[in-house]
């Protein structure tokens, strides 16, 4: 096997694709600053039970697992960065007020999430802890979405859900509690036929419940069609009023609700949204509210946040227009490196040729060349 040959869903990124990719992350990372987020930045590499304290089984088997030589400990490496910077704000920061915290880095996952998803996606996110109240949420959907507007992407659809209904469902029926990780799985997937024989020896409300939640999805009058079909429950009308209230604040998005979309279910707490855009069948986004993952850390704060993948939401957009260069002789003259100092101290791009060889590169364009003429270093347009 040739040995330039990279793991499946594993791959190179070249320079236009790089800096798409770059220019994304300044910008995003830039608007979070904007809002009051502090940028953290945590290892690669932890222990496992650190990295999969209250991820689930789920994430357990996303993650890439190896022997630590100076411990002889499990470590893994991260497949998702949320409870990492929980850990962070629970044992490091110990605030007692609101952190918002934001970060940026590669996860590394063993099987893609999608049929031409990358293994190792460049996952982007912001998290908000201390604030157990729907502003938070609001917060945190509104970051998201004026992350994809300054990305370019104008034509959103915000899919919304909420664990509190299942939950509530559920809570009064031992058998069903015990079956909660296959209903997840059923109601995600929208598998009627499973539902029907799993939930057979409920109680009939429960089941009546259970089997109407994967058909309630669509528009926002799916709310109220919910309020009618699904028994009337302390922690349903709860959930249902917070989605009523999200809706309110999706501003220019299209909204649809999904109250069987799971994704997440295993350590999130409350709302949960997904963002779409045109082209992508998968998710770019997907954010909500995880207030128990800090009990593992020793410290139970209320938590939301979102977070997506650069790599996959760089590729969506149009290829990067080579910069505008200048180019330079190459050469140790005082004068020549004063000029060249000068035009770089003001944001141009200058690229010296050197001897022998010519500049073969995608990324810039040489539309200007800096001459001597006269004793003087100047500037001339080419062609």
């Amino acid at each position: 096997m040739p040995n330039w040959l990279l793991p499946e869903n594993i791959a190179d990124v070249l320079p236009s694709e790089a800096r798409k990719i770059e220019e994304l992350r300044r910008l995003i990372i830039d608007n979070f600053h904007l809002y009051g987020y502090e940028l953290v930045m945590p290892p690669m590499l932890e222990y496992l039970e650190s990295l999969l304290a209250g991820a689930g089984q789920d994430m357990d088997l996303r993650t890439f697992k190896l022997i630590d030589q100076l411990s002889g400990r499990t470590l893994g490496v991260r497949a998702d960065m949320t409870t990492q910077v929980a850990r962070i704000d629970a044992h490091l920061l110990n605030r007692a007020s609101i952190t918002r915290l934001c970060y940026c880095g590669s996860v590394l996952q063993t099987r893609p999430n999608g049929l031409h998803a990358t293994r190792e996606p460049l996952q982007i996110g912001a998290e908000v802890y201390g604030h157990g109240g729907l502003e938070a949420d609001a917060e945190v959907q509104e970051l998201a979405l004026a992350s994809l507007a300054l990305a370019g992407f104008t034509q959103v659809r915000l899919d919304l859900c909420h664990v509190g209904v299942l939950r509530a469902i559920i809570a009064s029926d031992i058998q069903a509690q015990k079956d909660e990780n296959a209903l997840y799985t059923f109601l995600r997937a929208k598998d009627v036929p499973a539902l029907q024989e799993m939930t057979l020896t409920y109680g009939a409300d429960t089941r009546r419940a259970l089997l109407a939640l994967p058909g309630l999805y669509g528009d926002v009058s799916v709310i109220a069609r919910a309020r009618e079909i699904l028994p009337t429950l302390p922690g349903i009308d709860t959930a249902l009023d917070e989605l009523t209230a999200l809706v309110s604040l999706a501003g220019e998005a299209s909204v649809t609700i999904d109250l069987a979309d799971l994704g997440g279910y295993q350590y999130e707490s409350g709302v949960m949204f997904a963002i779409y855009v045109p082209g992508l069948p998968n998710a770019v986004a997907r954010g909500g509210r995880y207030d128990h993952v800090g009990e593992a850390f020793g410290r139970a704060r209320p938590a939301t946040g979102f977070s997506m993948d650069l790599r996959e939401l760089a590729r969506l957009l149009p290829g990067a227009e080579p910069k505008l260069a200048i180019r330079a002789p190459w050469g140790r003259e005082p004068a020549l490196r004063t000029k060249i100092g000068a035009l770089r101290k003001a944001g141009e791009i200058v690229i010296q040729s050197l001897s022998g060889h010519e500049n073969d590169q995608d990324e810039f364009e040489c539309d200007r060349v800096l001459v001597l003429e006269d004793g003087n270093w100047i500037i001339k347009n080419l062609g």
